[in-house]
């Protein structure tokens, strides 16, 4: 799933892959959200990197749609 984080006074966004869910990401936006005014908000993409910013910091959160990758070609023969 793609997620989109847009950072204030930073003219590009953040794209990250993830494997967590879209209600699981609403979740982790909720709590950094619901913590104190030092909290942060922090995601881990598909390869193990960590993304993490200020609450204080955040523009917006878009989160994509859960969606299934089809495998292979997806062609008939």
């Amino acid at each position: 799933m793609e997620v989109k984080i847009g950072v204030r006074s930073v003219h590009r966004e953040l794209v990250v892959e993830t494997d967590l869910s879209s209600e699981q990401v609403e979740q982790e936006i909720r709590n950094a959200l619901s913590a104190d005014r030092g909290g942060v908000f922090a995601i881990t993409d598909t390869k193990g990197r960590r993304v993490v910013v200020p609450v204080a910091s955040l523009g917006f959160v878009e989160i994509g749609e859960d969606e299934s990758r089809p495998v292979g070609f997806g062609g008939t023969l």
